[in-house]
């Protein structure tokens, strides 16, 4: 589950402490050049090429939720919305392709991903003018990476073990590899569709490799494509593999009138870069124009100086605000800010270590934002069960 994965990695890789100063940070190109053709350059103007025939407006600031497909195709989506509608909030995530690597819905025609697409969103046109009707702002989520039916699919796109059989984690979950642009393309492709349906966002989920990859980098056999050619380190080729995907992302993207944000771990802000997983926060959000740190107190360990994060949701969150803050001021072009906020009850973290998440709770973690200047923020629940009677702007 993403609601565990952050804690997890922040533990394997760093221990508590200070942060060190950060340099200003060059809009360097691409380590591999890639190319785009003629047509796919961006004109000037050259925005909602394929219009959707809907319309929305982008709110003055984005306030929203989390949504599955399951819940985009099911009953529980009336809910969502009269929930979004009746409150501060003003936009959704939805799921265009899932944890697994799945689609949320069935294409038109005779798709390429025919074989990935599930029918959770049955209506995926009805969906969309539902969101119109109510002026939510749509945002779709595509996880990149981590991708097993891809992996199976492709095992040559993916990590292997020493005997053949493609690598999976912990939780039985594989990756493709970073590093080919056929996996570049072939979610590039699936966003350019959900542009194409009238989402206003794209939001690439899962853009690094694979948590702790610094310690299976000797035993798992991929290919490095372009970057193998060049003279890095592979903790440097990974972190440009992952930011060239997101620019490139980009590029493909600006004339379908879509804006592209990224989710990257809360700690990669604290730190140079995160060396197993390819994220560098300050080189990822140069390329981007909204970046979305997934700061949940309870994926924290004793961070900031405090010990119990969870128990302590103002505290952590504006802690870590300060810290991005710091690193956004650097950049001459610098992203939106708009973090992944908590509302869910971390129970796995035992006893004395986690709290039941309600009204002021998430009030607080909006608040802490809003008083570090931060006013946008999401919300994360994994079953989409929401607080209900949050004051969403508690300024």
């Amino acid at each position: 589950m993403r609601t565990i994965l952050c804690a997890i990695a922040a533990g394997l890789f760093f221990s508590a402490g200070a942060y060190p100063a950060q340099a200003a940070v060059k809009e360097e190109q691409p380590l591999v050049k890639v190319a785009l053709t003629e047509k796919e350059l961006p004109k000037a103007n050259d925005r909602f090429a394929y219009p959707s025939g809907l319309h929305f407006t982008h709110p003055d600031k984005v306030r929203g939720i989390y949504v599955t497909g399951h819940s985009a195709g099911g009953s529980k989506f009336q809910e969502l919305t009269d929930f979004v509608d009746k409150t501060e909030l003003n936009s959704m995530v939805i799921d265009v392709k899932d944890d697994h690597g799945n689609l949320t819905f069935k294409p038109d025609g005779h798709s390429e991903y025919a074989k990935i697409a599930k029918p959770y969103i049955k209506d995926p046109k009805k969906m969309m003018k539902k969101l119109e009707e109510k002026k939510i702002y749509p945002i779709a989520r595509i996880v990149v990476f981590k991708d097993s039916e891809l992996a199976n699919e492709k095992p040559e796109w993916s990590f292997k073990e020493k005997n053949g059989s493609v690598w999976k984690n912990g939780r039985g979950e594989s990756f493709v590899n970073p590093f080919m642009k056929e996996v570049w393309d072939y979610n590039v492709k699936i966003a350019k569709q959900a542009a194409k349906m009238g989402f206003q966002e794209i939001q690439f989920d899962y853009v690094r490799f694979p948590e702790g990859f610094e310690k299976r980098d000797d035993e798992l056999t991929y290919g490095h494509g372009d970057y193998g050619k060049t003279a890095d380190s592979n903790v440097q080729k990974r972190v440009h593999a992952v930011t060239d995907f997101v620019g490139y992302a980009k590029r493909k993207l600006k004339p379908y009138g879509a804006d592209v944000s990224a989710d990257i771990f809360g700690y990669s802000a604290t730190l140079p870069e995160a060396p197993g997983i390819g994220q560098n926060f300050s080189k990822i959000s140069v390329r981007v124009d909204v970046i979305s740190s997934m700061i949940y107190p309870s994926h924290w360990t004793s961070y900031f100086g405090i010990d119990k994060p969870d128990l302590e949701p103002y505290k952590v969150v504006k802690e870590y605000a300060k810290v991005e803050n710091k690193k956004l001021s650097k950049l001459k072009h610098p992203p939106v800010s708009r973090p992944w906020l908590q509302d869910f009850t971390a129970s796995y973290l035992g006893s004395g270590n986690y709290q039941e998440y309600g009204k002021s709770q998430v009030e607080d973690q909006i608040k802490a934002l809003h008083d570090e200047g931060i006013d946008e923020f999401l919300l994360w629940d994994a079953a989409n069960r929401y607080t209900k009677n949050v004051d969403y702007t508690p300024f």
